[in-house]
Formats: C-alpha cells, structure tokens, sequence
C-alpha cells in the first residue's frame, strides 16, 4: 500500500521530467529485450518418425540449450531473435537450422560413418574416428535376441577375433569365450570383464539391462589394464538415465521352449529285438530282451519352459538423473531337476552440483540365484546322460514291487532313479556397492574417484537317499554333504584427465591409481549312513560315517593383491596424424619376491588418409584410416602363495604312544616367479566408401607369450618337493581379421544391413624348457578318455600347435575286424600289435577360422534379424563313436556300430582310441533368427512404443560331424574332445515383448 501512495510522487514530484525520462528508457530496454528473445518448440525425430530423445537443441555460439524429452519434444528461449539452432544426436548428422518460426520441427539424417561414435577404453571413452586400436563396439540394437545365457551369446558372430560357444545346455552354464587364441598354459583364456568400470563377470549384470558392449582386442588398447589384459577387455555399459530425461518405464520379457538340439540314435527296443532275432549274442546291459519298451532319453528329459522379465526405471532433471532395474530368470533345464531361479536388482543414481563441476554416482547390484543340485556342488551330474544313452531299451523303469530297476552290470545305473532319489539345492547372492565422485576444475582437468565393494556367497546341500545306487548296490545308506563359500573384494580407483585443443592440436592425459584386494574362504562336510532320509543334507551329524572315519571335512581362506599406477596420453594433429601411449606398473602378492612389480607399455598411431588434401576429390570415400600399435600385458596366472614354500599334513605315524600326523613338504619357494608377458603387434586398416554404406577393418596380428607359466619336475634335494612352478615357456598367436558391413538397400519403408565378420588363427608352442627348467621330453600329454580305454587324447609339443589330437591313425581293418594301424615311419600293423609309440598327430580341434554373417531387415513397422555363424579346418574326438560304435561293448550300442567299417567287416576290436573317430568339425549354424513387428503408436495409448517378436537360437547345423553338435569344449589345453558325460546343447524357441510407456 505504501508503494502504490508513494507512486504519484515519483511520476509527477519536482523531479518528475527526469524521471519520466528514465523510465521511458527502461519500458524501451525491457521491450527490445523481450522482442528480441523468442520462445522455439518442435519435435525432433529421425528418418523413420521415431522421436528422438535425448538430442541436444544449442544456440550457436552460446551456451543456451536443451535437451529433447521422451516424445522428442523440446522448448527453449532464444536470446537474439536470428537465433541459429544447432541439432545433434549421437549417430546422425549434425544440422543448423535458423529460429525464424515459434515452431520448429526437425528430421535428422543418420549419420552412418558416426554410428557408434564414442566407444569406451581404458578408463575413458574416445571418437571412433580418434581411435588407432584394434577396438570393436556393439550396440543393444545389434545384440543376438532371444533366451541368451550370457552378455557374451549378445554379441555372438558380432565381432571378428571374439570366439563365443554354448556347449552346454546346462541353464547355470555360461558361454565359452576366447578372444584371438589361446596364449597362456595355466592362465586360461576368459578376457577382462569390466561392468561399468568395475571388473565383474559376464553375469554380473542381467543381459535385458545392457546397453553396449566394446571389446578392447590388441595389446596396445589392453596394456593400460595390465596383468588381466592378455585375453583382451570386454567392457559393458549397462542402460542408464539422462538428465532431463522424462520418467519412463521400459519392459521386456519373454517366455521360451527349449529341447535337446540332436540326439544320438542309440538301439531302440524293437531294433534291439530285431539284433536278437539276427543271431547276434551281448554281454552285459544287453544280455536279454526284459519285455519293455524304454526310451531313456525321454525319461529323463522335458520341454525346457523358461520366462524372463525384466524392469527399467529412467527419468532426471536438470542435475540429477536415476535408473532402476529389477531382473527375473526362471529358466528350466531339458534334464527332470534341472533349472535356474534368479533375481537382479540394480539401482544407480547421478547427481550433479556447483553448476555441474561435482558430479556423484551410487550404485548397487544384489543378486540371487537358486538351482537344484544333481551333483555334488554342481547343477547337474553329466554321469546321468551316459546312463541314458547305453541302457537297455528293453529294462523298465521300475520293477514290479515299485522299486527302481537295477542290475549288476559295471558303471550302469539306473539314471531315472539317479535323480529322482537326489536330493540338492545351491544357493549364490552377490552384492556390489559402487561410490563415485569427479570434479571438474575448468581448466580442462577433472578429478574423479571411484569405490567399489564386492561380495559373493554361496551356500549349497546335497544328498543321496537310501533309495539312490549308492545305497541299493554300494551300502552307502545316504549320503550328505554342505558346504559353503565366501568371496569380499574391494576395488578403488583414482584418475586425473586433461583434455586441450590448441589450434589444429587435440592432446589428452590421464594418470590413475589402482587398488584391489580379493578374499576367499570356505568350509565342506561330508557324511553317510544316516538313520532316516527326512533330514536330507541339514543334519549331518546324525549319520555313522563320522564314528567309522568315512566322513570328511575341510576348510581354506586365501587372499591376494594388485595395485598400480597408470598413464596415458593421447595426440591428435589436424584429425589426420594420431598417437596414442600409455604405461602400467603393477604389482602382485602372487609373484615371488624378487618379481612382484611388472612395466606393461603400449603405443599405436593412426593415420587418417582420408583427411589429406590430396584425398578431397575421392567423393566415394568417407573414411580410410591407417593404424598400428604394440603393447605388453600380463596374466596373472598361477594360484595364490605359488611363490613361497608350502608344508602340510600327511600319513600318521606313531610316536611315544601316540599318532601323530607327519609335516611334509607341498610347495617350493620360488622367488623369482613373475608375471607372464605377452607382446603383441597390431596393424590394421579402417575403410568406409559410398557414405559408409559400406565400411570395414582389417587386422593383422602377432602375439608371443614369452615367461609362460608351467610345472617342472625337479630334483629332491636340493629342492624339498619334486616340482616347482617356473616361468619357462613360449606360446605364439598370429592371426587376421576382416569385417565388413554393407547397407545394401535404404530406401523411405524397406532397409537391410549385413554384417560378415571372417578371423583366422594359428598359434604354436614355440618353447617348453630353458636352461633352468627342462621336460624331460620336449612335449607334455593332455587330455583323457577315460575308462576301460585309459590314454590321453592330447600332446603338447615344442614346435606344434595347441590343441592336436595325439593316437593311432587307422587307416584299415581285417577281416576278423581288427584295425590295422599305420606307424609313423609308414608301415601297418594289427592294433593288438601297436604300441604307443606308434601314436602320431591326428587333427587339431582349435578352428583355424571363424566366420559370420548377419542381416537385419526391416519393412515399415516389421523387423528380421538373421545371424548364421560358423567355423572351419578342426577337428573333434566323438567320444561315443569310439566307445559305443562297437558291437563288442557291453552296453547299449549306436545303430552305426553294425556298419560295415571301410565297407569291408563289422568291428570286433576291443574300444580303441583311433583316428576313425576323429572327425572333421566344419559347421555352418542358422544360429539365431528374430521377427519383430513394432505396432503403431495410435494402437496403444498408455505405452509409447509397444513390439511384438519371436526368436530361435540355435535353429540348425550344416555339418559332416556325427555327433550331436560340432560345438564342442575348446577350453583348456584339450579342446575337441566330445565328451560321453554331458549336457546337450538345446534349440530354443522365444516369444517376447519390449514395450515403454
């Protein structure tokens, strides 16, 4: 009241001319300004109508902007009526389009060289134009789709080099990963696995939450990471939120069937009779017809029924932004009691303050898993498969008293009893806290920290019932066991970024700091001969078998370190000349005294031709980019402790009355034990012609593991236990690598992109022994078939390459059907005359080459992935041809096993591991194929995208192998063998939706 008495005053006082003046000039200045400033909206999708959320909306040449909603909508206030607005997205074309109407709606263009644009390094992120690594990203849009088991089976025949298999159709197993060969003898051949920074596992998160992943493959882009970079860097970036980003929930989930892939074809009963009615006589599983009709097969298997469901909560305001996931996994086995319950859960928040200079993330993960337990400690006993498949046809299940069907026959059990009277349940939770802080300084420097907290328990049962064979044949009356096991790691992180431009020159740096420490422990008990089954595994001192010294116990806890210094630093000239370098030193409590730090460097330049004067009339080039790099890693191979010398607990003997355990040696100190090194050089070459409607790489390289780990036998004394780890051996990789991608039709409603990736690998053990440390012979023997054959499969070799088959070459048989062998000097034998110095090299079961071809199609609102994969030149060891293609066994025989063998007689050998088995493994797999139909936005309100889609994984083999599939185990130093004990791979059938609203 007083303001509006007083205004009279003011307007029309002694002074009110002046006055007047001045506020004439202010109402003049406020009106300029508010002319001057316009209110712009629109909408900003892409070629197809689809909002685009997330694009960035600038003034030029200020720092006003926005950033689009969900619908792609987007408001702003100019600050000059000639605005010009700046549109970008990642993955199109930047466009300027000048302010002049109150709306403006945009349409951006797919820009198909950015595509993918920035991809994750080492502990930063970096153009894709800027990188001069062997680096390969994949996004969600392009993963495999349907029930995958893992974040590998994502990016299955996705990129070059990556070899991912799914031998098993265990529910609980994961995928087979090997990236570029196998380069250590103890080490193994699992790459690095980083979930959002952090290292985890290919589980860590569930696959339905995944954004991107990116494979770091040469040693130059995986040196930065040190001793767990030999095996190459799987980095995964899980879905998040954005700030300013409209909530949003986004569902996906699916219902699946599975069944076994391939069946072996066994003697049925009525082909079992029709043997008997021939004249043909069996010994053991076979000896008689028993009167029923089994298939065994179908006795213990099932149609897999799994579902898969999955939550994500996004949204953020201007400086704040969240996302939470939820997970649910209810997948079932094709064997009775075998399945996989799991839940994960994911919560990650990002604030932001002092006009965005401090920025904070929380993260946690818990999961829990839940499966039946048909082995002890194991989801499934592959035991129970080989049962299935030898046993008589003509047995019944049960005998007329209800019980189970048994007989004394050597290793036969009855496998519908084997898990009906197992009782088990494994239990596993993991848990990871995540705290991160970066503060940017504005002078192109920004500190950030990171914390992470990890956990992994797991808490298992197992028991047998006196209705089990182990009771009815063996006595056992029950048995029990409980165990359980105890993971806690923590992991910190610091890094300081420098990021300048001076005038044509871009440099970068980064200097970091690791630590890590890992903690295991764990305790088991076994016990038997229990009064009752009602307590199954939970009561375990009710049984005898501890009174009668058959019960067993134990315990362990170990722990390790690793801490390191890091640094690198990158350099770009004019977008044409680029280098980038980086050092690692790293130590670890595993290696002996002398050698626990380890000096891991790398470097790679890149060269952008395409970006040279001399280029600029090659309109047909979009981008040709020379690169080479070499970089050092390690593997932290071994177990904890290997360096230092170990006692333990042997035999007992008595001592003044008393039994006393002996102190005997377990281990000898080593103390010049150290890392493993690998040194590998990349070149590679980056195209893209026609707009990127055709763009590739191609990469050559070399990889030597030199001071590879293995164990020596030594002389006693003076050393005080008969072998010692030793860093002696040398391992070579060498390899190429080509993939193309073609978009061979785009047009207004139909587009089809392919993808071809090809790898090729060869690698030989080029020493085994030096001055120190000697075999005895220059190879060492792997691999084993197992009873009544007894010999390993397997010989590693100076000179050769891992993986080759090492038996007899049978090339013939007589006519009372024993197989002929020929020696390695050329000259046949009878087999019963063969010794194994007669054993030669019989294949190799590591592919040479690796290829793939996707394509994705789509017509309007309809979408079709198809991805067919495949591998060539190895070889595979049939483990059930070679004991069950014979009629002389005493079990259930192939149908094969009465072929005539070289079209001369039938076989009646004794079980021979030879070359006959040994079979060409070449395939060609329909591997997965997918069609989705995305129905209109019109058709439902409530969700803003809304897609229906069927999937198939593992749909058919073109192969010449006989087994059941030609992917089988390429792990460890004996791949190839197709072992008789497993879990078939499965075909599965999906039908899903995606939907967000």
């Amino acid at each position: 009241m007083k303001m509006i008495k007083l205004l009279p005053k003011i307007l029309w006082g002694p002074n009110c001319l002046t006055k007047r003046t001045l506020l004439s000039s202010l109402c003049f200045l406020i009106v300029q300004v508010a002319l001057a400033q316009q209110e712009v909206s629109g909408t900003i999708t892409d070629q197809k109508g689809i909002p685009i959320s997330g694009a960035t909306v600038m003034e030029k040449n200020t720092t006003n902007g926005v950033v689009s909603d969900f619908d792609g909508n987007y408001a702003m206030t100019t600050t000059k009526a000639d605005a010009m607005l700046v549109f970008s997205y990642l993955g199109f074309k930047t466009i300027e389009i000048p302010a002049n109407s109150s709306t403006v709606n945009v349409v951006l263009q797919e820009d198909l060289e950015q595509l993918s644009e920035v991809v994750v390094i080492g502990y930063g992120t970096q153009k894709r134009a800027d990188v001069t690594s062997s680096v390969a990203t994949v996004k969600s849009e392009d993963f495999v789709q349907g029930n995958v088991k893992d974040a590998a089976q994502l990016i299955q025949g996705k990129v070059a080099g990556l070899s991912v298999s799914a031998p098993s159709g265990d529910p609980t197993e994961g995928t087979q990963i090997s990236l570029r060969g196998t380069s250590s003898i103890l080490g193994g051949t699992n790459p690095l696995v980083l979930v959002d920074g952090v290292p985890g596992s290919l589980n860590t998160v569930a696959p339905e939450d995944i954004a991107s992943i990116d494979v770091l493959k040469d040693g130059s882009a995986t040196a930065i990471y040190g001793t767990r970079g030999t095996n190459g860097v799987i980095i995964i970036t899980t879905k998040k939120g954005s700030n300013d980003m409209k909530s949003n929930i986004e569902y996906n989930g699916y219902m699946s069937i599975s069944s076994i892939a391939n069946r072996l074809n066994f003697l049925n009963a009525d082909e079992l009779r029709q043997k008997f009615d021939e004249g043909y006589t069996f010994n053991g599983a076979n000896l008689e017809d028993f009167g029923s009709n089994t298939d065994w097969i179908d006795e213990i298997t099932r149609d897999a029924y799994s579902q898969v469901h999955n939550l994500i909560f996004r949204g953020g305001n201007a400086t704040s932004n969240m996302t939470a996931s939820l997970n649910y996994r209810d997948l079932e086995g094709i064997f009775l009691k075998s399945n996989s319950e799991k839940y994960t859960a994911r919560v990650s928040g990002n604030h932001a303050m002092f006009d965005n200079r401090l920025k904070a993330n929380v993260g946690v993960i818990l999961s829990e898993q839940m499966y039946n337990a048909l082995g002890d400690g194991t989801s499934f006993n592959p035991y129970i498969y080989r049962q299935a498949v030898i046993r008589n046809p003509t047995e019944p299940v049960r005998d007329v008293d209800g019980n189970w069907y048994e007989r004394d026959v050597y290793f036969y059990d009855n496998p519908v009893g084997y898990i009906e009277e197992t009782i088990g349940e494994n239990k596993l939770r993991n848990t990871r806290f995540d705290f991160s802080l970066s503060y940017d300084f504005g002078d192109h420097v920004t500190l950030k920290g990171l914390y992470t907290r990890k956990g992994e328990s797991n808490i298992r049962g197992f028991y047998q019932t006196k209705n089990h064979v182990s009771t009815t044949k063996n006595g056992q009356e029950g048995y029990a066991s409980r165990g359980t096991d105890d993971y806690v790691g923590n992991y910190g992180q610091f890094t300081l970024d420098y990021d300048n431009t001076f005038g044509k020159h871009k440099v970068t740096g980064l200097v970091g700091y690791n630590y890590e420490d890992n903690t295991n422990e764990g305790f088991y008990a076994t016990n038997r001969r229990f009064p009752t089954d009602g307590f199954t595994y939970n009561n375990l001192g009710s049984g005898q078998g501890l009174q009668l010294g058959e019960a067993g116990m134990g315990s362990y806890k170990n722990s390790d370190k690793l801490i390191a210094f890091f640094s690198r630093v990158t350099y770009n000239y004019d977008d044409r000349y680029l280098l980038m370098a980086s050092i690692r030193r790293e130590g670890s409590s595993r290696f002996g005294e002398d050698n626990k730090w380890g000096n891991f460097p790398g470097i790679s330049l890149g060269w952008r031709i395409d970006q040279e004067s001399f280029a600029e009339d090659w309109d047909w080039l979009s981008n040709l980019k020379l690169r080479t790099g070499f970089g050092v890693t390690g593997i932290n191979a071994g177990a904890n402790y290997q360096a230092l010398s170990g006692l333990t607990y042997g035999s007992y003997f008595l001592n003044n009355g008393q039994w006393v355990r002996e102190l005997v040696p377990s281990r000898n100190a080593n103390p010049d034990l150290r890392w493993e090194k690998k040194e590998e050089f990349n070149v590679g070459l980056d195209f893209g012609i026609l707009d990127g409607r055709i763009n590739g790489s191609i990469d050559y390289y070399n990889r030597t593991t030199k001071d590879a780990l293995f164990n020596y036998s030594v002389p006693t004394p003076p050393y005080f236990f008969g072998t010692i780890a030793a860093n002696v051996a040398e391992i070579k990789n060498t390899g190429l690598e080509f993939l193309l991608n073609v978009t061979p039709v785009q047009t207004e409603n139909f587009n089809w992109t392919a993808n071809l990736t090809y790898s090729t690998n060869t690698n030989e053990i080029v020493s085994l022994s030096n001055d120190a440390f000697q075999l005895t012979n220059d190879f060492f023997d792997q691999g084993y078939t197992g009873e009544p054959i007894q010999i390993s499969t397997h010989r590693v070799q100076e000179g050769q390459p891992i993986g080759n088959f090492f038996g007899l070459k049978s090339v013939d048989i007589t006519d009372d059907g024993i197989w002929i062998i020929e020696r390695p000097d050329g000259s046949l034998v009878p087999a019963t005359e063969a010794t194994t110095d007669d054993r030669q090299v019989l294949g190799n079961g590591l592919p040479k080459a690796y290829y793939s071809w996707n394509n994705t199609l789509s017509y309007k609102n309809w979408d079709l992935m198809v991805n067919l994969r495949g591998a060539l030149d190895y070889q595979i060891l049939n483990f059930s041809r070679m004991f069950y293609e014979n009629p002389t066994v005493s079990y259930n025989t192939l149908d094969s096993a009465y072929d005539l063998v070289y079209g001369k007689t039938e076989l009646q050998d004794v079980q021979r591991f030879v070359s006959y088995y040994v079979e060409d493994g070449d395939f060609l797999k329909i591997d997965n194929v997918t069609l989705g139909y995305t129905l209109p936005k019109y058709a439902i309100k409530f969700a803003e995208t809304f897609r229906i889609y069927a999937s198939g994984l593992n749909l058919a083999t073109i192969t010449d192998y006989k087994g059941i599939d030609p992917e089988v185990n390429r792990e460890g130093l004996a791949p190839g063998n197709d072992e008789r004990d497993k879990y078939p791979s499965i075909t599965t059938f999906s039908l899903g939706i995606n939907f967000t609203f």
